[in-house]
């Protein structure tokens, strides 16, 4: 149950106080109450209390300015003063010694378990030998043992603070670990979404500006069609571009979403512009998708047909989706032999279709048609049960 927040704040203040001073202000609180009998009450034999018990009083109680640090000298210092007091019998009656009970609980709440039971059976032999009366040795060995289970109490609950706290910051620790963790895979994400969006597209613009000198000459209106798709592919390069960068501004107003599965027939329209004739085919009904599935469908589909166009020499690819019950099948084929196209490549193509699959639960292979020439990609993602 947590503290009340008056009691919290004290707490926290408290603890902000230096060790020497609290103990400084104990000790002048413990003399002011083993004084107290004598500047209180008067003898009754008429002579003023001897100054011997004055000197015992505060002498049995200064030591605890030291208590933290020297815990079993104080404690045996205050108890071999006040064993003292009464030696003179012009005194007050001292029933209860502050500093000696205050000296055990230190012993108790800081020392270790073998101090802790050599001083339990040093303190109870020296009650055995120099207490005077059974009374007096039955209530101090009830006032001992009170301090000491107090002591014992406090040094748990302190034990149990730190575990505490030791376990927040470890918490806390894995927690930021986490937090950069999935900063990383954030920044990995975007950076193959660039990858990608900017691959597609400067390949779409490179195939189309290296045939267009040569339409202009022979087609003047597949010259124009390709100046047309050269700008739609930059159009789209942009607007993805800016769509992704978005998302970093936390200040952004509500955001339109990445292109999914269910942009892949405009997908294949764009490429087709290019002169690679590109067909799509749906088999089955359509599931629901994660989020995460539907954009590396998107993605890994786009990145098969830009490697396509820099790579195969294709005249013809195929996307076909294939919807099962638990499972969405994308296979993207195409019927090229390799092309000397000298276009620019990350290398990272095929790596990044398997990362994308693998990050969303899917997997991909890719390879050789296995009924002809070209070259084929398959992925296979998660849906959710109809």
């Amino acid at each position: 149950m947590p503290d009340p927040p008056l009691i919290a704040v004290l707490r926290r203040r408290l603890r902000a106080v230096p060790p020497l001073v609290a103990d400084g202000a104990l000790t002048a609180l413990i003399t002011i109450a083993q004084l107290w009998p004598l500047v209180s009450s008067e003898n009754s034999t008429g002579v003023p209390y001897s100054w011997w018990g004055y000197a015992v009083a505060v002498a049995s109680s200064l030591p605890l300015i030291w208590r933290r640090r020297f815990p079993v000298p104080v404690l045996l210092s205050s108890l071999s003063i006040s064993a003292l007091y009464d030696l003179s019998e012009q005194v007050a009656d001292q029933p209860v010694w502050y500093g000696s009970l205050v000296g055990f609980y230190t012993v108790a709440a800081y020392s270790t378990f073998w101090t802790r039971i050599i001083t339990l059976v040093l303190t109870a032999a020296g009650m055995a030998v120099f207490v005077g009366s059974s009374e007096t040795a039955l209530r101090s060995a009830v006032l001992l043992v009170a301090s000491y289970a107090i002591g014992r109490a406090a040094a748990t609950s302190r034990a149990h603070a730190a575990a505490l706290e030791e376990r927040a910051a470890r918490l806390e620790r894995e927690r930021q670990m986490e937090a950069e963790r999935a900063a990383e895979r954030e920044r990995a994400r975007i950076a193959r979404d660039m990858h990608d969006i900017l691959a597609h597209a400067v390949s779409l613009m490179v195939v189309q500006a290296e045939a267009g000198p040569v339409a202009v000459r022979n087609n003047p209106e597949r010259a124009e069609a390709a100046f047309e798709a050269i700008a739609g592919a930059g159009r789209d390069a942009m607007v993805q571009l800016r769509r992704m960068l978005g998302a970093l501004k936390e200040d952004e107003a509500p955001r339109a979403p990445q292109p999914t599965v269910e942009d892949l027939p405009e997908l294949a329209a764009q490429v087709s512009g290019t002169g690679l004739e590109v067909a799509f085919h749906t088999v089955g009904e359509p599931r629901p998708v994660t989020p995460d599935c539907a954009v590396a469908a998107y993605r890994i589909t786009q990145e098969a047909l830009t490697n396509i166009v820099k790579h195969a020499g294709a005249h013809h690819a195929d996307i076909r989706l294939t919807w099962g019950d638990d499972t969405l099948m994308i296979d993207i084929t195409d019927d090229g032999r390799g092309s000397g196209l000298a276009l620019p490549s990350s290398g990272h193509g095929l790596i990044g279709v398997r990362e994308r699959a693998a990050a969303c639960g899917g997997t991909a292979t890719a390879g050789p048609r296995p009924d002809g020439p070209g070259f084929q990609v398959s992925v296979r993602l998660p849906a959710a049960r109809s």
